[in-house]
């Protein structure tokens, strides 16, 4: 039996449902990834991490005596060509999708397959449990966290699979070289700039010194940007580098505590935006909630490029986007601030931040992304209250109470005394000077007041539910 092992963001040759089966299941196997110019992104740090990713996996494999083709182009036509230059072949596997923009492809993919007498072997392996795994009493899926959560814990999680590839299986042939070249292209013609390590090994390096250095203090320290307490494992979920049952399965060994707790909750949140984004597949373009849909946003364009680099005059906001510039992640709570300031006081469009996000983080997760988005803009299920608006300051005095976060960013305000580090417009014009800052030359004044544009999106959130009334 000759079978395909279809690669997507399963980046992974170690603990991967779809590969254990071909190789459990095949006499020879093709090992393939298509590239699919219709997901490309211009000027995209997200697409090419991704792709130096996918560059890294592949000489890993050949390294290992095997080799991965790359098809490239019209799916339907690039998988016609294989089928055409391996006409044994009769097995697909691949690990599903179940929303989306992967949902649609692997629909129309599994009838082409059928109708080419190919046999589609799916998978569920992204996410600890499926979209639709997990439904109410009432038979429907979740609206609200906290409930699907108190169901989620009590499930058993599955454990990590093993897999041993026999190298000798594997179709080592190239057989569309010239899709190779195409790869390496993409990759040398790559922007990215950042210290990016890819691959499993170190994958699973970055989990265990999380477990070993910085998990205990996980529960207190995760919130606070310059302490750099989080796991930094979301790039390898993204590209499927590390499995979710890995992580879930060596977290879950250590001693129970409040940070373990805490961590393991917030695999549950990947799972339940995972589950909310396959049960409103037009997540990404509209939201949830319909008493929203007709928010009369500003949209401002120079508010907006400014806010994109960083320049909006709030340091907390403007060192976290220009961490995202520069590294391609940015702190989990530094999210939330960047996200509520764009929609709540500067009133732009919460499917622009999403985009842009899409566009610039190298761990980007359509499911969370979009779910964080529209959690911050109050438009999701389960969201923040349109009422509750973050005070940028106040969360900057919060979680960066020194500046060192803010410092090492806002490079502008490095002599800035902590005293206004939150808020260096306040300072006079000689504490100005002495600092080597002057706000309006060096250093924007604030955008917008923090009370009053707070008072215009609560009247203009008002104004849509009304509408909708």
């Amino acid at each position: 039996m000759v079978s395909v092992m279809w690669y997507r963001r399963d980046l992974r040759l170690e603990d991967n449902i779809a590969l254990a089966k071909a190789v459990e299941e095949s006499e020879q196997l093709i090992l393939v990834f298509h590239i699919n110019p219709e997901q490309f992104l211009k000027n995209s740090i997200n697409h090419d991490a991704f792709f130096a990713s996918l560059a890294y996996f592949k000489k890993e494999i050949d390294r290992r005596g095997m080799h991965l083709q790359i098809l490239y182009g019209d799916i339907k036509k690039s998988f016609s060509d294989l089928k055409k230059k391996i006409p044994d072949w009769t097995e697909v596997y691949f690990n599903k999708d179940e929303r989306g923009f992967g949902k649609l492809r692997d629909d129309k993919m599994t009838d082409f397959f059928r109708d080419h007498e190919i046999a589609v072997h799916a998978y569920m392996d992204h996410y600890l449990h499926g979209a639709y795994e997990i439904k109410n009493n009432s038979g429907e899926l979740y609206k609200v966290f906290t409930p699907y959560y108190n169901k989620w814990i009590q499930l058993e999680k599955p454990a990590p699979i093993k897999v041993t590839i026999d190298p000798e299986k594997v179709l080592k042939k190239a057989l569309f070289k010239e899709n190779e070249e195409k790869l390496k292209k993409m990759v040398n013609d790559s922007s990215l700039t950042m210290n990016y390590l890819p691959g499993t090994e170190q994958a699973n390096k970055q989990l265990e010194l999380f477990i070993k250095e910085k998990m205990d203090k996980y529960n207190k320290a995760r919130d606070y940007p310059f302490k750099n307490n989080t796991s930094r494992l979301s790039q390898y979920l993204r590209t499927g580098e590390i499995s979710i049952r890995t992580v879930w399965s060596a977290v879950q060994k250590e001693v129970s505590s409040e940070s373990q707790i805490t961590f393991l909750k917030e695999l549950c949140w990947r799972d339940f935006y995972h589950m909310v984004y396959a049960g409103n597949p037009d997540q990404k373009t509209q939201p949830i909630k319909k008493q929203f849909s007709n928010i009369q946003w500003d949209n401002n364009v120079e508010q907006f490029e400014k806010w994109k680099h960083g320049q909006t005059g709030y340091p907390i906001v403007d060192a976290a986007m220009r961490q995202m510039n520069q590294t391609g992640w940015m702190h989990n709570r530094l999210r939330m601030i960047v996200a509520s300031f764009l929609t709540k006081d500067l009133l732009i469009d919460w499917r622009w931040g999403e985009e842009y996000f899409q566009k610039m983080l190298i761990d980007y997760d359509a499911s969370s992304n979009i779910g964080g988005w529209q959690w911050a803009a109050s438009t999701g299920t389960d969201a923040v209250p349109y009422f509750r608006i973050f005070n940028p300051t106040t969360q900057s005095e919060k979680y960066d109470p020194s500046g060192e976060f803010i410092r090492k960013y806002v490079t502008e305000l490095k002599a800035v005394k902590t005293k206004y580090i939150h808020a260096p417009e306040k300072m006079s014009r000689e504490e100005q000077v002495k600092a080597n800052v002057i706000i309006g030359d060096n250093y924007p004044h604030p955008m917008v007041n923090h009370s009053d544009a707070r008072k215009r999106a609560i009247s203009i959130f008002e104004e849509s539910k009304d509408i909708v009334k």
